[in-house]
């Protein structure tokens, strides 16, 4: 390996011992009996762990006495020595390599890669302000009161060794407590720095065993070069690679917890092979790693493992150092070794105070939450451990002159690990719960109060569920509510909070709206990043659009008051604008190959035979040879020795290739005469010709007058214009350059539709847990109105990028629909395969034949053609896709097309009919629906509040309107031009009367499915309510309810009642309930007080299919009477109203 090459892999010098400490081996040493102190140490740390309950300082100082007893023993004893001579006989950088790129990896993966993004250039100068402190004042007390004989360059390779925080325990402690992640991460992240720059510092010194002189300024600059950039940019392709790995639908879990452990290794060898630094590339692939790269419910695992491996070796590391100690000479252990530790203790925790007084600005401009508070819990945070003591045994490796005792380094580095772990463990812990940074805030205190009462509330639920069993009449419920009422009160465990007179009692500060609402904003952030993983899991969404919309909402979370829009996302990853600009420009420059219609004058076969050459793609290619063959001639000419050599040479070169433009040009002038000018391209090979011309006159003329300076200089000049002769070349390049922009450009659009539509669901999943997170009413509208008018945005913003792209947009919801039912299809197979009907041979190949289907979504085209216009007739879910009603409707529909900003329909005006869009999108502008209530009925709705909805392809406007023959509620305009199929009142009236009474009644049921799923989206989850279920099994059906007329409800056989339209009362309590409302279980009987009421009422078990069963069922084919459809205005008749469209 050349000498220029700082890697760790540097050939060990034969002058050095072969041993770090204790006495050689003077008889045959037989290597079998190691594994005994592998296997002691492990099972030691294990039982230690396990009887002092996770008492990490007590199992490490165990370990070191246990491993200082066994060096003693084996520094008297031959036998002993025998078993841990191979340990003694182990180079220092073999430890390093075994144990330190797993340690580094897990404390990296542990790291909020956002959040450190989001303060990076605070983390950077954190960590480069700490290790400069450090070691200032380490160095001096080194120097200035050790009493080994210790020079210099020890002493400051001592004190880099002490400067290294450990990242794994610096925030252990502060895990347990639920301290803010970012400041956990602030300071992992400073202590990852420190590691990286001073395995690299070693790295250096491995790479050059001689001494500093010998540095040089270029090598070191270069070498650190490689070790910082070039080791990041391989950490970020590894990290590219082990998604691909670990993300693969056909490997286990063993596979890939094997996998997991192995890539650490191979990148960290790999990286250091070539010359760079494994540690900086292991901290850069653990930090762009996050639960998105693992499978479903495969990081736990994962992640478990790990941290096993890592306290392992971390048990490891001090056994054996401790060993390495106990086979020294113990004379120089001494008292001064005591009182120089201690001082040691103070110093680095000195130097750590003064750290953050020196960084306290910086963190205060990194967050608004940062204070003096967590000034005196970072102080406490300069913990030391195994990285210090890995890179220990180098000190001596790396010092000129050498010491009779090394192993006092690992000493005084292991003592004061073990003193930093336990005390500074213990006082980050104390400080941080007497200053008050464990303690839960008010607004936080309401949040988990409200989620306790949610839970007791469905156990509650459920208890009473379960007294109606009637096996379970026998229990004691007494019993059985007593066990199981939630005693966990978190308020009342903090040490330090404010006074709350009892867990269900009243608050006595109470909290300001503005405190309440910032609460609200940051669980609602963890709410929608929750949403994002679990859609990404089900395979809504894509791992990038996923890892996108966390990244974003993470950015976005420290902005105080902020909540993400969709405009937020957008901008947070805005790349398409750019590339169509690009694209147009290459469109623009595009070369067209002539298409001319020529008619010879005449019978002249010269003509036709040119017309047949310039038109054949041999010419086109004869150009394009032309231009390529002239590379080598430009490259000689513009060699000052070589055009020397060959003046005569390229002089007739020029000509000949001049002759070819020319007569390339002069070919396509005869043809095409004026409509030459008129393509670009034609006017640059013109153009070259006339430069190509005058290059040839200049040099005549140079000729003639050689002592012309001027005119020899114009003619270099020209001569180097020669190189817009390859200009043509690019008439090729340019149809891949577009072909490539529109690939990328259908990627972005398909990416950013993907990304909308997973906020758009983060938002309704928001909206339906906001009642959770907020205590008072004017705080949970406060919230319920931000997350409509973000939802609203991102459903126009949807339609936006579906009118531009229209392709990608299907293919990309062709794509998600095979996902989904692939998917059911799983958990089908899953269901079979617990219940035993499908064996585990047979549920195998199944699984693998469904998983091949899904991983072949990969390859699934980019952009599928848009369908016909008539293929659109049959997407409307009434039609149920029947042969007879769209040949029907089909003969009866018109095309119709609005442009931008046109009027579809207007609020107050008639029906006219209903409108089936194409494409495009509308807005929808309405007042607070009504759902059949008349305002003077309305005593609940106290005021109207404007809605806005968008409809885009696929969606039906005007269906209610025209069922009730009622006034319009709503305005539709169009967002962007909008072609609708139109079906007019009098046709789809007519259907009616053709298909009576099923086809009303299926637009009823479609319509009450609607009202349901966006209503009542949490209460109907777990049923199956998809329209051609309910209409082919009558699973659910809708029922009318007239005015005055009542209805007995059977809550036995009746699951489930909507009332979906309309208002009805209680007819024993009299309670009114209006639409949209579930019918309580105590309701045994209602009567209708509008005209007209519907219900959806959902069976409490599947009944047999009968089309005959219930009046709700009715068959295509009867025919009855033809009703009298009487046209009422909205003051004579009750209300309707369009309800906002579900998304």
């Amino acid at each position: 390996m050349p000498s220029n090459n700082f890697s760790f892999w540097a050939a060990k010098d034969d002058s050095k011992p072969d041993l770090l400490c204790g006495r050689p081996a003077d008889y045959f040493v037989v290597q079998k009996h190691f594994t005994i102190i592998i296997s002691a140490i492990i099972v030691l740390g294990g039982f230690s762990k396990m009887l002092l309950k996770n008492s990490e300082v007590f199992v490490l100082m165990i370990l070191s006495v246990s491993g200082f007893v066994t060096g003693q023993l084996a520094y008297h004893f031959v036998e002993v020595h025998q078993i841990v001579y191979p340990l003694l006989k182990t180079p220092s950088f073999s430890l390093y390599c075994y144990f330190l790129p797993l340690i580094v990896f897990v404390a990296a993966l542990d790291v909020d890669f956002y959040i450190v993004k989001n303060v990076l250039w605070q983390v950077l100068l954190t960590g480069v302000i700490s290790f400069g402190i450090a070691f200032v004042t380490i160095a001096y007390v080194v120097l200035k009161f050790n009493e080994d004989s210790w020079d210099l360059q020890c002493c400051l390779l001592f004190t880099i060794t002490l400067c290294i925080i450990d990242p794994l325990h610096s925030v252990n402690s502060l895990k347990t407590i639920g301290i803010s992640k970012m400041y956990t991460d602030i300071i992992r992240g400073e202590s990852l720095i420190i590691c990286s720059f001073t395995c690299i510092f070693f790295g250096i010194f491995r790479g050059h065993t001689t001494n500093v002189s010998m540095f040089r300024e270029l090598h070191v600059i270069i070498g650190l070069s490689f070790d910082i950039f070039g080791s990041a940019i391989c950490g970020y392709w590894c990290t590219r690679f082990i998604r691909i790995i670990l993300t693969d639908l056909f490997s286990n879990t063993l596979t890939n917890v094997v996998l997991c452990f192995s890539l650490v290794y191979m990148t960290f060898y790999l990286v250091e092979y070539f010359g760079m630094s494994g540690i900086v590339a292991l901290v850069t692939v653990g930090l762009n790693l996050d639960s998105l790269s693992f499978k479903p419910r495969m990081e736990f695992i994962i992640t478990k493992f790990l941290i096993m491996c890592s306290s392992a070796y971390e048990h490891l590391i001090y056994g054996f150092f401790g060993i390495v100690i106990g086979c020294g000479e113990i004379k120089y252990f001494r008292f001064h070794s005591l009182v120089f530790t201690v001082t040691l203790f103070v110093t680095v925790n000195f130097a750590r105070l003064l750290t953050v007084l020196f960084v306290s600005p910086i963190l205060m401009h990194s967050s608004y939450e940062y204070d003096w508070r967590w000034g005196v819990v970072i102080a406490w945070s300069g913990i030391r451990g195994v990285f210090s003591l890995l890179l220990a045994p180098d000190i001596y490796s790396f010092s000129e002159r050498k010491i009779e005792a090394p192993h006092m380094f690992i000493f005084y580095i292991q003592i004061l690990s073990i003193l930093t772990t336990g005390i500074n463990s213990h006082m980050m812990l104390r400080s941080a719960k007497t200053l008050g940074l464990c303690a839960l805030s008010l607004p936080r205190q309401m949040a988990v109060r409200n989620a306790i009462e949610h839970i007791q509330q469905n156990i509650q639920n459920a208890i009473n569920l379960f007294k109606t069993e009637k096996i379970l009449t026998n229990v004691n419920w007494n019993v059985v509510e007593e066990k199981a009422n939630i005693g966990y009160n978190p308020i009342l465990k903090q040490t330090h909070t404010v006074q709350v007179s009892s867990f269900h009692g009243p608050i006595e500060e109470s909290p300001t709206d503005e405190v309440l609402i910032e609460e609200a904003r940051l669980h609602v952030a963890i709410i929608q990043m929750s949403s994002f993983e679990k859609q990404c899991n089900d395979g809504v969404l894509g791992v990038e659009a996923a890892r996108i919309l966390i990244g974003a909402t993470k950015s976005y979370c420290p902005i105080h008051g902020k909540f993400m829009s969709i405009s937020d996302v957008s901008t947070y990853v805005r790349a398409r604008s750019w590339l169509i600009k690009f694209k147009n420009m290459l469109t623009y420059l595009e070369y067209h190959k002539e298409r001319i219609l020529f008619t010879v004058p005449g019978n002249n076969k010269f003509l036709i035979f040119v017309y047949r050459i310039i038109i054949s793609e041999e010419f086109e290619y004869a150009t394009y040879v032309v231009a390529v063959m002239y590379i080598f001639p430009m490259i000689i000419h513009i060699w000052p020795t070589a055009r020397e050599l060959n003046i005569s040479a390229l002089i007739s070169i020029n000509y000949y290739f001049m002759f070819l433009y020319t007569l390339e040009s002069t070919l396509k002038i005869m043809i095409l005469k004026k409509k030459y000018f008129l393509q670009n391209w034609n006017t640059l090979d013109f153009f070259i010709i006339v430069m190509g011309i005058v290059d040839i006159l200049c040099i005549y003329f140079v000729k003639l007058r050689p002592d012309s300076l001027i005119l020899i200089q114009f003619t270099v000049v020209i001569g180097y214009l020669r190189i817009i002769r390859f200009l043509p070349i690019f008439k090729i390049i340019i149809p891949i350059l577009i072909n490539i922009a529109d690939v990328q450009i259908k990627k972005s659009l398909s990416l950013m539709y993907s990304i909308t539509k997973g906020y758009v669901k983060s938002q309704e999943d928001a909206k339906l847990l906001v009642r959770q997170i907020s205590g008072r009413e004017s705080i949970y509208q406060k919230l319920y109105d931000i997350l409509e008018k973000n939802k609203r945005e991102a459903i126009k913003e949807l339609g936006l990028l579906e009118h531009e792209g229209r392709d990608v947009v299907i293919a990309l919801k062709t794509k998600q629909a095979i996902r989904h039912v692939i998917a059911k299809a799983l958990k089908n197979l899953t269901f079979l395969w617990s219940r035993g009907i499908i064996d585990k041979h047979e549920g195998i190949e199944m699984n693998k034949v469904l998983l091949t289907k899904i991983k072949a979504l990969n390859n699934f085209p980019m952009a599928i053609p848009p369908p016909t216009p008539d293929k659109y007739l049959p997407n409307i879910v009434w039609m149920e896709n029947k042969d007879v009603l769209i040949e029907f409707f089909k003969e009866r529909t018109r095309l119709t097309y609005f442009d931008y900003g046109d009027i579809i329909c207007r609020e107050g005006e008639m029906p006219q009919g209903i409108f089936l869009i194409i494409s495009g999108m509308a807005s929808l502008h309405s007042s607070s629906p009504t759902f059949g209530l008349d305002s003077n009925r309305g005593t609940d709705r106290q005021f109207k509040t404007m809605y806005t909805e968008y409809c885009t392809s696929g969606d039906v406007l005007g269906e209610l309107s025209c069922l009730l023959k009622r006034e319009i509620e709503y305005t539709a305009i169009c967002e962007t031009t909008l072609q609708a199929f139109f079906i007019s009142l009098e046709d789809l009236y007519e259907g009616f009367d053709v298909f009576w009474p099923s086809l009303e009644y299926k637009i009823w049921l479609k319509l009450a499915l609607g009202v349901a799923n966006q209503y009542f989206e949490q209460v109907i989850a777990g049923e199956d309510l998809k329209f051609q279920k309910c209409v082919v099994s009558n699973y659910a059906y809708v029922e009318t309810l007239s005015s005055y007329n009542e209805m007995t409800l059977n809550h036995v056989a009746m699951k489930i009642v909507i009332l979906v339209y309309g208002n009805v009362i209680n007819s024993k309590t009299e309670e009114s309930l209006v639409a949209p409302s579930i019918i309580p279980k105590s309701c045994d009987q209602i009567q209708g007080i509008s005209d007209v009421s519907k219900l959806l009422i959902i069976l409490a078990s599947e009944p047999v299919k009968n089309d005959a069963a219930t009046p709700a069922m009715v068959s295509g084919d009867l025919r009855t009477t033809k009703k009298d459809y009487n046209w009422k205005r909205k003051d004579e008749f009750e209300g309707g109203h369009l309800f906002r469209k579900t998304n």
